[in-house]
């Protein structure tokens, strides 16, 4: 395999249906708007928007709804061809309301999804060791066959000096038990370069107590896990990483880093925006930030490109489409006072 990509990004893939009534509550919507979605598929499409060679391991089923996700990967010229049909398997779905700045009820569907069905051929089959990044989520250590290939990619990786990038990616309905999230996140961050995540999924990485962890509509809500932040970085960095990445939305990002026993915390400053939906801003950061990185700059400045990027996509109105292009995220930062 000669092709060299500058990301290969593995895991979750669907149709996002987002509703079209701005403000209003889910029982009351009457229409949505259909996108392509999943934390790896949306970094893979940021990505290949700001100039970076992307490819997407994900798996669809042998159904419209996988047409609809790879006509559109397709169009946006994300690398699809290692992409597996699962017969008997569905693509995955997601249903959004939106109601602003702080209320976004979240449906998945996903039993017998197809991208869970992910195995450890169809890794081998793609182009691990010719990707310069590997971006791995959270969700696809949540089921078999697929923790077993997320692991397998992140070994592979790691035997071959390509750096894995690992966002926590914590949906909650789609573990069986908060502890059983902590614990697959745990093992695979031996293998982890850079950690990516929000504060409230950094600490729930480390709980051990199922009550600590407070759920509503699919996403962990305020008070949200209880736990010192700082106790829950030490404990991630000390697993491995190089890097550790905390979103932290209107305030920003920090990036911490461990220089032997000394943590440093490098603090990047957001870019204030009027939110219409935050699904899909963290992406957006993560692709920002992979770019940056892949660029040779500095953490702050990689952490900024990554906050200009999911500022932007918090004004729109969904996730993948609406990715920045290179050229909207570094005139945004310019138009704001620059890095």
């Amino acid at each position: 395999m000669s092709e060299r990509y500058d990301v290969l990004a593995m895991g979750r893939s669907s149709i996002d249906l987002y509703a079209n009534e701005i403000g209003v509550p889910f029982v009351e919507i009457k229409s949505f708007a259909a996108y392509v979605g999943g934390c790896p598929t949306n970094v893979s499409v940021g990505c290949r928007r700001l100039g970076l060679r992307s490819a997407l391991l994900t798996a669809v089923g042998d159904d419209l709804v996988g047409d609809f996700v790879l006509h559109f990967l397709q169009k946006e010229g994300v690398e699809t061809r290692f992409i597996p049909r699962k017969p008997g398997r569905r693509t995955s779905a997601v249903l959004l309301g939106i109601e602003p700045p702080d209320k976004f009820p979240l449906v998945f569907y996903r039993d017998n999804c197809a991208d869970i069905a992910l195995t450890i051929d169809d890794v081998r089959r793609a182009p691990v060791r010719e990707s310069r990044v590997l971006f791995l989520t959270g969700t696809g250590l949540s089921r078999e066959p697929s923790r077993s290939a997320t692991l397998f990619a992140a070994e592979e990786a790691k035997a071959h000096g390509v750096p894995v990038f690992f966002d926590l990616d914590f949906r909650p309905d789609q573990w069986p038990d908060p502890r059983a999230y902590g614990l697959a996140v745990r093992a695979i961050l031996r293998l982890v370069d850079v950690a990516i995540g929000t504060e409230e999924e950094t600490k729930a990485a480390v709980v051990t107590d199922p009550a600590q962890v407070r759920v509503e509509h699919s996403q962990i809500t305020s008070p949200e896990v209880q736990g010192d932040l700082e106790r829950a970085v030490e404990a991630l960095l000390g697993l491995g990483p190089d890097a550790l990445v905390v979103k932290q939305g209107a305030r920003g990002s920090t990036v911490y880093t461990r220089d032997g026993q000394t943590i440093r915390a490098i603090q990047a400053d957001p870019f204030p925006v009027e939110v219409v939906n935050v699904l899909g801003a963290g992406d957006a950061f993560a692709a920002g930030l992979i770019y940056g990185v892949l660029k040779g700059w500095d953490w702050h400045r990689a952490a900024r490109i990554g906050n200009a990027c999911g500022a932007i996509v918090a004004t729109r109105h969904g996730c993948a489409n609406f990715m920045p292009y290179e050229h909207e995220a570094l005139r945004f930062i310019e138009e704001r006072g620059g890095f």
